[in-house]
């Protein structure tokens, strides 16, 4: 199911990433380009800085077929996707929780400490996004409206408490990432937001 979700997760932010190529009237390959680094942009920028080579998506073509399936779909059917938008948030944010998770794990996997390893998970689930924004001329979305990466070090926050408890991991999975789920839908729906930095 883990990794079911996580498939999931990846073609969802390709079709996120595809749409957001279209907006700025890019031509197909562009629109694979940023459809590719918004999927596995996070992980691979992770991958690389804990050194695991070659990284995540080289390892499983699954992850690719994912982002082509995702890339076609938004392709085909992007004059009827709006009306889909509630399930690709949906998707999105159910790949925003899987993601923090399998970059958490990545980091306990190589004995990490526990901040860092928070910041592995943030970076897998947001800096695809983050890489997405900068290829198409803005400012990140993460850095400038939405608190989607405070999410993630939320959700980090809550992994540990909890593990401290010595949950099983399924369920140690299964609570965190509903929470990120629940705090993410919570703040879009009241439209939570951090308030700017201005000079005075």
């Amino acid at each position: 199911m883990f990794y079911l979700l996580d498939i999931i997760g990846t073609m969802a932010f390709a079709m996120s990433g595809a749409l957001t190529a279209m907006n700025k009237k890019m031509d197909p390959f562009g629109v694979f380009i940023i459809a590719f680094v918004t999927s596995v942009g996070g992980g691979t920028l992770r991958d690389v800085m804990i050194g695991r080579t070659p990284v995540g998506w080289m390892r499983d073509l699954n992850y690719v077929y994912a982002i082509l399936i995702g890339f076609f779909l938004a392709l085909v059917f992007r004059k009827k996707l709006d009306r889909f938008r509630t399930s690709l948030f949906l998707f999105d944010t159910i790949g925003l929780g899987v993601f923090t998770l399998i970059g958490l794990q990545k980091g306990i996997d190589i004995h990490l400490n526990p901040v860092i390893c928070i910041a592995l998970g943030t970076m897998t689930a947001c800096f695809g996004g983050v890489i997405r924004d900068i290829l198409c001329n803005d400012i990140p979305v993460i850095f400038r409206k939405e608190i989607y990466a405070t999410i993630c070090i939320i959700g980090g926050i809550v992994f540990f408490s909890l593990k401290e408890l010595n949950l099983e991991n399924d369920i140690l999975y299964l609570i965190t990432s509903l929470v990120i789920i629940v705090i993410r839908l919570m703040a879009v729906k009241f439209r939570w937001t951090l308030k700017p930095v201005e000079k005075e």
